[in-house]
């Protein structure tokens, strides 16, 4: 599984050009990506500098053009945080629109998803989005595993400790992101590192 993150510091960057770590932007970061670093290209609406949808597709487009199509695992389109009839009506027509740009199109599932809101003919990216306690409970499993029988890859995203990477895996995530490297760097990334290394060599969690 492969982790991505900000590009917020030297040893960080050289991991993501070394292809230990991929790379999480959004509108508000502003970082250069690190080169030959893999991207996802999340929307920005679970936090507070959400500006607007035309701004984050103009964004998106731009970000795209600057370092191709081939680096991007997937860009999230618009979503309503917690809510799933919210998230399908705001992201239903903005999935075609990143597909347009050429990279892989990801629907951020909410708690609720799960009852007939994806629209899994429309995305190429599972998003587990959500509430902590559904994302690492049985209705997102339900659907990680869902995606697989559909040949889509599953993401998910606030995995901030070694025991939610191991749920990840274990749902069959190929990629998951955090902002675990964004307190404490220097002390965060050789812990992750190690992680990543055990997850390759330990059986899973269940």
């Amino acid at each position: 599984m492969l982790y991505l993150a900000t590009p917020s510091s030297p040893e960080i960057r050289a991991a993501m050009s070394a292809g230990d770590l991929g790379c999480m932007t959004t509108p508000a970061q502003g970082n250069h990506l690190p080169e030959r670093t893999l991207i996802g290209a999340d929307n920005g609406k679970f936090g507070k500098q959400w500006r607007g949808a035309a701004h984050w597709y103009a964004w998106l487009t731009t970000t795209v053009a600057r370092y191709g199509t081939h680096r991007f695992l997937f860009g999230v389109a618009p979503d309503v945080p917690f809510n799933a009839c919210g998230t399908l009506i705001e992201s239903m027509p903005w999935l075609p629109r990143i597909r347009q740009l050429g990279i892989p199109a990801a629907f951020a599932a909410q708690d609720g998803s799960e009852v007939g809101l994806v629209p899994w003919d429309d995305l190429d990216v599972l998003f587990l989005a959500g509430s902590t306690a559904w994302k690492i409970g049985p209705a997102a499993q339900h659907l990680a595993h869902e995606a697989q029988e559909r040949g889509l890859p599953v993401h998910m995203g606030r995995v901030n400790s070694r025991r939610r990477l191991r749920i990840a895996e274990a749902f069959g995530c190929t990629t998951s992101d955090g902002t675990y490297l964004a307190y404490g760097p220097d002390r965060n990334l050789p812990q992750l590192l190690t992680w990543l290394t055990e997850m390759r060599q330990e059986p899973p969690l269940f």
